[in-house]
């Protein structure tokens, strides 16, 4: 079976504590409680968790949905964006499957960043080495008014941003991210074909600000 790998890299840095921190671990769980009534990604959609305050580590490898257990989350710390980047980039070359002559591989990786803040590292370094992973789409988003949408869009062209990081907005940003997945998983399961972009996802609602 060709798995959908999703990955989800969490600002947990100290900006994030409070309602912050418990909106994005209720987020991850209504998101989880909803994709598993979605019998498509139920069969596809394969979850892991990033985060990143002073240093980046996986806190969950690449786990289908049925079996996915959410950690506590605590804010602390600055902001490794860039180790964050690292990170998932060796997560892509040791978890998820690569074509062979003889079988398909994995689809291509979704991959969601939320940050509230400012890269406190060399996060040019860890870019660089996500840009040599291919993903479906990378979408980042910047959770109020402390984060750098221009950093950003250096990482990807889908940027959307939250006027604040408050639990509405952030509940709003996974519903979203929610039903991406819920589409990105509806196509390689019926039509073999993989979302590529934000025009193909469904709209934003309207807490979500495209960044152009």
């Amino acid at each position: 079976m060709r798995r959908l790998p999703v990955y989800l890299l969490l600002d947990t840095s100290g900006s994030m504590s409070g309602e912050p921190i418990e909106a994005v671990k209720n987020g991850v769980q209504v998101m989880i409680s909803s994709l598993r009534q979605n019998p498509q990604a139920i069969e596809t959609a394969f979850l892991s968790v990033i985060t990143f305050d002073s240093t980046a580590r996986q806190i969950i490898p690449l786990t289908d949905l049925g079996s996915f257990q959410m950690t506590d989350l605590r804010a602390t710390g600055t902001t490794s964006l860039g180790d964050a980047l690292k990170v998932v980039s060796t997560c892509i070359d040791n978890e998820v499957g690569k074509t062979t002559a003889e079988t398909k591989g994995d689809w291509k990786p979704l991959v969601f960043i939320m940050t509230d803040g400012i890269p406190t590292d060399d996060w040019q370094v860890g870019l660089r080495e996500f840009q040599k992973r291919k993903t479906a789409y990378t979408v980042a988003c910047a959770a109020g008014s402390g984060a750098d949408t221009a950093v950003l869009k250096q990482i990807t062209e889908n940027v959307v941003s939250l006027d604040t990081a408050d639990s509405q907005s952030i509940a709003k940003f996974f519903a979203w991210v929610t039903a991406s997945i819920g589409v990105s998983s509806t196509k390689v399961e019926d039509a073999g074909k993989e979302v590529t972009g934000l025009n193909e996802l469904p709209p934003p609602p309207s807490e979500l600000n495209i960044v152009v």
